[in-house]
């Protein structure tokens, strides 16, 4: 699985980082999910190998304009390209009228088909192929979500000891068994594929998080999972200084949870534009440092173009896209 940051920004953009948007795919795979789509996420595909003819689906956590407003163009765009294929967009109930208006006032018409799902009618609603997608409410100012990603299908290997008990000789419907075919014998024997398939690994799971005051929230969504993306807006001080109106987390509120919830990788984000690069207490690392004396497993700061890839023992690495 691969995760890529289009904007790692709060509130405003600052010249290294946009605001929020970031990218999930099977790693190497066309198709591929966006969540959050703020002003300017356009500009970061063009230096992504992304497609908005291959995007499945958008999820918006909330409807703050650091995490919607670049929607509408996206949306434009794909258009433009001679997008055909079905988009699906996920997001608390105004983003529907909020999307008709400005298409109505600005007379855009999609050359394709855009269905609407409410945050609450997943996971029933099966919207991706290669995932079931959860959603939990969140504490903000406005009605926020995360969205948990659990793979929908692990591979499984082929117990070669029983088929070569029950006499199955090597031959293509081996290959047919393991990709969860029945298949038939020449001899007239019918074999069940899963009965020769051995168990398989645990699915793994990436929950990425709107903006939230409350990080114990996720404690049902978020335990055990492999990756927590969650907003770190500012340091527990600032924090104090701001008071409880923003309705943000802290990197010490979060990195406590994670550690709490057997978070498997910590992945802070939505940093406040007062944080720059360098040291001190107005600085990234200062983020970092915070979160660390909190939560001891692998943390990660994410920068915009950062690339996250997930393997398949649940070991987070990053590099550039």
């Amino acid at each position: 699985m691969e995760l890529l940051f289009l904007g790692t920004s709060s509130g405003t953009p600052t010249r290294q980082r946009n605001m929020s948007a970031v990218a999930l795919r099977m790693r190497g795979a066309r198709p591929w999910v966006l969540v959050d789509c703020a002003e300017g996420t356009q500009h970061r595909l063009l230096r992504a190998p992304l497609s908005l003819v291959h995007l499945q689906a958008v999820f918006i956590t909330h409807l703050h304009g650091d995490h919607c407003y670049g929607l509408p163009g996206l949306l434009a765009s794909a258009g433009m390209l001679n997008r055909t294929e079905p988009l699906v967009l996920v997001g608390p109930a105004p983003l529907r009228p909020m999307l008709e208006c400005i298409m109505e006032s600005t007379q855009l018409r999609l050359p394709y088909p855009v269905s609407y799902l409410l945050p609450e009618e997943l996971p029933d609603a099966a919207v991706l192929p290669e995932f079931r997608v959860s959603a939990a409410p969140l504490s903000h100012r406005l009605p926020s979500y995360a969205y948990g990603f659990t793979e929908a299908r692990v591979e499984r290997k082929l117990d070669l000891e029983r088929l070569k008990a029950d006499g199955v000789p090597a031959s293509p419907l081996w290959g047919e068994l393991q990709q969860g075919r029945d298949v038939a014998l020449a001899d007239g024997r019918r074999l069940a594929a899963e009965d020769y398939l051995l168990p398989g690994r645990r699915p793994r799971t990436v929950v990425i998080a709107g903006d939230n005051d409350t990080p114990e929230l996720l404690a049902a969504q978020a335990h055990g999972a492999d990756v927590l993306v969650h907003e770190a807006t500012y340091t527990q001080e600032i924090l104090d200084k701001v008071g409880p109106g923003p309705q943000h987390s802290s990197a010490l509120k979060v990195a406590r949870f994670a550690a709490q919830a057997a978070v498997g990788n910590l992945v802070l984000t939505h940093f406040s534009p007062r944080y720059q690069e360098g040291d001190g207490p107005l600085s990234v690392s200062a983020i970092e440092a915070e979160a660390r004396t909190a939560y001891d497993g692998p943390l990660f700061l994410a920068r915009d173009l950062d690339q996250y890839v997930l393997d398949r023992q649940g070991g987070l690495e990053r590099g550039i896209s």
